[in-house]
């Protein structure tokens, strides 16, 4: 099913990598890696991340350093509302994205373990594409790979697909929910490859 003709796009859904290697693994994701593998020998059409900036801006080295990678990123802007609550969600623009470029497609991308995308993946399938989905299995729709023509698991290569300080995971279980977790950064800045980690904010976001 993989061919050098086939025209590639992927779709990063950013915050959903983002929680996901954080509260596993307590590391960061390694974005250029997964872009690498999953286009191969095969034709990259467009890659785009979807990415949340806040008032502070501390998230822009993240944004550079994906951007040098040949990423595109849409951006929105963190709401937060009187009640203290605030909410960034990409899912319905990354949907809309992928439906406009699918006539130059021959392959669709998701990097995202959310079970939401399945109606997505299901209209892709009936429009004669492909798609697949790379994400770590801890955090990812068992139906949504079941529904996608080929899934990745990224845990099974976190040498590959994770950066920062080995963790315990190398040698053990990942970590649950209910274990501590690193401090978290304000933004997604922390995720820049090859990027030193950045001094925890303390404050949390919640999306």
């Amino acid at each position: 099913m993989i061919h050098p003709d086939q025209r590639v796009g992927i779709f990063i859904d950013t915050q959903n990598m983002y929680y996901s290697a954080r509260n596993i693994f307590g590391r960061r994701v390694n974005f250029k890696n997964i872009v690498t593998d999953a286009v191969g020998d095969r034709k990259l059409i467009r890659a785009m991340a979807y990415v949340v900036s806040t008032k502070t801006a501390e998230e822009a080295p993240f944004f550079d350093a994906l951007r040098k990678m040949g990423i595109q990123l849409q951006e929105k802007e963190l709401m937060e509302y009187e009640s203290g609550h605030k909410k960034a969600d990409w899912d319905v623009g990354l949907a809309v994205d992928v439906i406009r470029m699918l006539d130059m497609l021959d392959v669709v991308v998701i990097v995202s373990g959310d079970g939401d995308f399945i109606p997505l993946v299901e209209y892709i399938q009936n429009r004669g594409r492909l798609v697949e989905v790379r994400a770590f299995r801890e955090t990812t729709s068992t139906k949504l790979v079941e529904a996608v023509d080929q899934y990745t698991n990224l845990s099974e290569n976190k040498r590959r697909y994770l950066i920062g300080p080995k963790a315990s995971e190398e040698t053990s279980s990942p970590r649950t929910p209910s274990e501590k977790t690193p401090p978290e950064p304000e933004a997604f800045f922390m995720d820049a490859p090859d990027e030193e980690q950045e001094k925890s904010r303390g404050r949390r976001l919640e999306f």
